[in-house]
């Protein structure tokens, strides 16, 4: 099974998709004039803008999902995996792969608001649904929602339990040992499963307001303690940064694990973490109540930087500043060995390590607790991303039970997850990954060069935004946007009518931002 899956991520993750990532990423940093940048403030100011109602979520909560989706098991143990298999100059790659996919994350989330759906009371969007209607391909939109439940319904949640029951079983042990007709396993890990599904199953049986509501209180506080704990460890080293921050720069440029490995993990692990390009923060962007789907793209841009800018960042300068990692070389070498020879790198083992180096009985214990709800968070997005995609399904084949029967295998997957080896359900998760991000990533290069309809949307409100307006508006006829159903009947209920903003922001304004 393990061969099978590595030869299927050796197609998958070959060179074409690394540079496809990166490619991305230039590219719309380019034609939206580097807004990353540009919009920084705009981006703080309009997380907190704007309120839920009954059919979406505000801007805080879109955001709190979607992060819980970005910041998971990726920002522990696989920054360790980066640097375990790619060396410290992988991290660097995975600081270009924010950067540039901030531009992605913001045209990816600005196309699931455009196309975004009213169903059942409430919004629903995403990449199969602004292929469908901005590509006019329903069977490529079609491939992706199949792709997209089998990855994030089946593959990925295992992933993210899997390091729990890792950690849990570092920090207080493995149990009694258990043996079944389907192997041997500690106490510890099938307790662990169990608890995880148990509480898993207690939230997604609420449906989105409950997740929302979950994740807006959770994300916040895990990330935040994380960050504090990173950083009383490199304050307890404070006289290393400089020599981390040179460690780093220069293992980019001349690795000691090669340039194809510092590049390929970093970007792998990049695109894993912060999921820039990869086509699930857009379900959660889509479910945003915001007067104009610019902004809600911008909020989904800021989230990359707080996933990796702050929190890989933490997990980095945490192991390399204190040394706990190791680095795998060709055929089992070890080009660097600083750790035992029988720890995973793709485990949470490096990270635990540092924080036990700078602090003595509390790395083992917090990373656990810390991975839990990192991990447990990102599979509640997960089973919303699924369930967004079954959603788009049962608009055309109306099988009853549909979403009953993803929620029990996405339990199943989770309790398999928790009890099985690291390296296949990080290579079942890699699998999942690298498929969407090519059906994503292709689909919105080809709707920009047909149409731009991000692009029109980020030129729309930033002539808005200059003129002062009180109150945005969206109006895809003026701009020349297609199948955008949502905003246009929203214009006709609400009566609303496009400022005059004096020049023209019809489509062809947004020939000037290219």
């Amino acid at each position: 099974m393990q061969s099978l899956v590595d030869f299927i991520n050796g197609i998958i993750w070959s060179p074409a998709l690394i540079y496809l990532c990166l490619g991305a990423g230039l590219f719309y940093s380019i034609t939206t004039r580097f807004m990353q940048v540009r919009h920084f403030g705009e981006m703080i100011r309009l997380l907190f803008a704007g309120q839920s109602s009954e059919k979406g979520i505000s801007s805080f909560q879109a955001l709190a999902v979607s992060l819980s989706g970005r910041v998971g098991t990726g920002n522990i143990a696989g920054v360790a995996a980066a640097i375990g298999f790619g060396g410290p100059g992988a991290v660097f790659w995975m600081w270009v792969v924010a950067f540039l996919g901030a531009s992605t994350a913001y045209y990816e989330s600005t196309l699931a608001q455009i196309y975004k759906e009213e169903d059942e009371g409430q919004f629903r969007g995403g990449p199969a649904y602004y292929i469908e209607k901005a590509m006019g391909q329903k069977w490529y939109a079609w491939i992706f929602a199949i792709s997209t439940i089998v990855a994030c319904g089946l593959l990925l949640p295992g992933v993210q339990s899997n390091s729990i029951g890792n950690a849990v079983e570092a920090a207080f042990g493995s149990g009694d040992v258990i043996e079944t007709t389907l192997g041997t396993f500690s106490s510890a890990k099938i307790i662990t499963g169990a608890i995880v599904c148990v509480v898993l199953a207690f939230i997604i049986f609420g449906g989105v307001k409950r997740i929302a509501h979950f994740t807006q209180i959770v994300v916040p506080f895990m990330a935040l303690g994380y960050i504090v704990i990173a950083f009383v460890v490199i304050l307890l080293n404070i006289d290393m940064v400089p020599s981390v921050f040179a460690t780093i720069v220069g293992d980019a440029f001349t690795p000691m694990a090669g340039v194809g490995a510092a590049i390929g993990w970093g970007v792998k692990r990049g695109v894993y973490s912060n999921e820039a390009g990869q086509g699930t923060g857009p379900h959660a962007a889509a479910a945003a109540q915001v007067d104009h789907p610019a902004q809600q793209g911008m909020v989904q841009a800021f989230s990359i930087y707080i996933d990796t800018l702050l929190v890989c960042s933490a997990t980095a300068f945490m192991i390399i500043i204190t040394g706990a990692f190791n680095v795998h070389g060709a055929e089992g070498a070890f080009l660097v060995q600083n750790l035992p020879s029988d720890i995973a790198a793709n485990s949470p083992v490096f990270t635990q390590m540092a924080i036990e180096t700078a602090m003595p009985g509390l790395g083992k214990p917090f990373v656990a607790i810390a991975l839990f709800f990192f991990s447990f968070t990102t599979i509640l997005a997960y089973y919303y991303i699924a369930e967004t995609n079954v959603a788009y399904i049962h608009r055309t084949i109306h099988v009853p039970g549909l979403m009953f029967v993803l929620k029990l295998f996405l339990l199943a997957s989770v309790f398999y997850g928790a009890v099985k080896t690291a390296d296949l359900a990080w290579a079942l998760g890699d699998v999942g990954v690298g498929l969407m991000a090519w059906l994503n990533i292709i689909g919105i290069l080809i709707i920009f060069f047909m149409a731009k309809p991000a692009l029109k949307a980020l030129r729309d409100y930033e002539l808005q935004k200059k003129a002062g307006v009180k109150e945005y508006v969206f109006d895809p006829v003026k701009l020349g946007i297609k199948g955008a159903d949502y905003w246009e009947e929203r214009m006709k209920r609400k009566g609303q009518k496009s400022p005059d903003l004096g020049e023209d922001s019809s489509a062809g304004t947004a020939k000037s931002t290219l």
